[in-house]
């Protein structure tokens, strides 16, 4: 039987052939811990069927939505991990305000490990041996100052592609992690390759899942600006 959380919707971004949702739990106190529907596959990714509204609307970002989840999940530092139930749509329950986010905002001592970095980014890499001793893979930042970067990455590896990547400091630490937001990568994508400054917003962060190298990355699963990107 289903059990039906309601989240506040912090993240909606890309992975594999779907997406990644998560939110934080909504409480009588207050809010609770992340939470991330994952599907049965074993990628976890939500399909568009499984995610949408009664209405086929697709989830956005500060939606409040009540989700049917049938268990929990965990799967090594990915904790907030629950299995959705794919019987059921989704119910959008109202809206969350950007001022909302001040008290959900995180304030970790650091993002999980660092010191690891790929070519383009900044202690955007963990480890799997590292990340399997963590206890979490998602919290919410708001950095004082963020850029956004895009350029052409991958061109001396025969895959040119333009990427964007969010260039910030989190308690005096810096970091260049890729963005997996497709309404920023559209946003951002749209504009000539350069560096654009974004003032009074908040992260959503994610360790990802490992991939075949033996890493997991650091993400930018969410940008969540006061004015629109």
């Amino acid at each position: 039987m289903a059990d039906t959380k309601r989240i506040v919707c912090l993240a909606n971004s890309r992975k594999y052939l779907g997406r990644c949702i998560a939110g934080k739990e909504i409480l009588s106190g207050g809010y609770g811990t992340w939470i991330r529907p994952v599907s049965a596959r074993p990628s976890g990714e939500v399909s568009e069927e499984e995610r949408r509204y009664e209405n086929g609307r697709d989830p956005r970002v500060l939606d409040v939505i009540d989700i049917p989840l049938l268990a929990g999940a965990p799967h090594l530092y990915q904790t907030e991990n629950y299995i959705l139930d794919p019987a059921y749509y989704w119910e959008k329950v109202s809206e969350a305000s950007w001022d909302d986010l001040a008290e959900m905002v995180d304030n970790p001592a650091t993002l999980w490990v660092n010191g690891d970095s790929t070519y383009n980014g900044l202690n955007d890499r963990v480890k799997l041996a590292d990340a399997s001793r963590l206890s979490n893979s998602l919290v919410l930042v708001g950095p004082k100052s963020l850029s956004i970067r895009v350029q052409v990455e991958g061109a001396g590896f025969s895959n040119p592609r333009r990427r964007v990547r969010a260039e910030f400091q989190h308690r005096g630490v810096d970091y260049i992690l890729a963005v997996t937001d497709p309404v920023a990568e559209r946003a951002f994508l749209a504009k000539p390759n350069g560096v654009y400054q974004v003032n009074d917003a908040y992260l959503c962060v994610s360790l990802g899942e490992a991939h075949t190298d033996g890493n997991c990355y650091k993400l930018v699963a969410t940008i969540i600006g006061k004015q629109p990107l």
